[in-house]
């Protein structure tokens, strides 16, 4: 590499963004210091192997994989047009990562296809994660195994948003996901496998909600999510695209792939309803879901 090339790595090893290489068959030939932050995955892991190959696997909202003819990078490789995507990354500990996505065309000094650069960075950074969560610390309202809200902040959520909807008429939906199987999981790896599986899903939804929106461990291996203001409609599109998200998410054990799925009931708030009637008419939702097959969202 000339010392202009040199130059030029050591400049994208200082943007904020992940930057990697790939030549004309994906393989990687840069991965620069945010995409290590970003992915989890170092440099030595990724250099060499298929951008595909068990790296970000790649999916959209609908779970779908990338990878199958959906690649924004596969596509600049094949036309050389510039493209641009919101996608779903695999991170290194499993969870779903969402990232903004450009690609570009590579060319040498003749002009010739010679691979293609993609640039990503973290959508869900611009939520400001780090300060919704000191401020949870300090009121000792966050589940200390998964970092994200405790039962308590939830219930108490709920309350103000139910009020909302009393006084203002401001819609609020809930949304209940219990893990399918959990104890399995327990009972064939072992509780500190069972814990990361938790964690790589509070992680998944933590980072998939919208801003306006919150996230909380209930109990166990359950999950709420309460969603500000949707109607019908957004209701069913978030819950089914976290719980495919989720399914798309994956670490491994002793090289074993461990996956999670979820179950989940989700429902619009109704005149007098109450905190307690409101989670029981979802987590009731949830056991339709289950009882129907599980790995499912069943809505009302």
């Amino acid at each position: 590499m000339t010392a202009s090339g040199k130059e030029l790595m050591r400049l994208l090893d200082e943007v904020s963004e992940g930057v990697y290489f790939t030549d004309r068959k994906r393989r990687i030939t840069f991965w620069n210091k945010a995409a290590e932050r970003i992915s989890g995955f170092s440099g030595k892991e990724v250099i060499g192997r298929g951008c595909a190959d068990n790296i970000l696997i790649h999916v959209d909202e609908h779970g779908r994989s990338m990878c199958r003819g959906l690649c924004p990078l596969a596509h600049t490789l094949r036309d050389g047009r510039t493209r641009q995507a919101e996608i779903y990354l695999h991170h290194k500990n499993g969870h779903r990562v969402p990232v903004q996505v450009r690609t570009w065309p590579l060319h040498d000094d003749k002009g010739l296809a010679i691979g293609a650069v993609e640039l990503f960075s973290d959508s869900s950074e611009k939520l400001d994660l780090g300060t919704r969560l000191q401020e949870l610390e300090k009121l000792a309202m966050v589940d200390r195994l998964t970092g994200i809200a405790n039962r308590y902040f939830c219930e108490k959520s709920l309350e103000a948003r139910l009020e909302e909807f009393r006084r203002f008429d401001w819609p609020l939906g809930i949304i209940f996901f219990d893990i399918d199987d959990f104890k399995a999981i327990n009972d064939r790896y072992s509780h500190r496998v069972g814990d990361r599986a938790l964690k790589t899903v509070a992680s998944t939804l933590q980072r998939n909600i919208r801003s306006i929106d919150l996230v909380g461990r209930w109990g166990g291996e359950e999950f709420i999510v309460l969603l500000r203001n949707p109607d019908r409609k957004t209701v069913k599109r978030i819950s089914e695209k976290l719980r495919l998200l989720v399914e798309r998410s994956v670490f491994w054990v002793k090289g074993d792939p461990i996956r999670v799925r979820l179950s989940g009931g989700a429902t619009l708030a109704r005149p007098g309803d109450t905190v307690a009637g409101l989670v029981e008419r979802a987590d009731l939702l949830m056991y339709k879901a289950k009882k129907a097959g599980k790995n499912r969202v069943v809505t009302s």
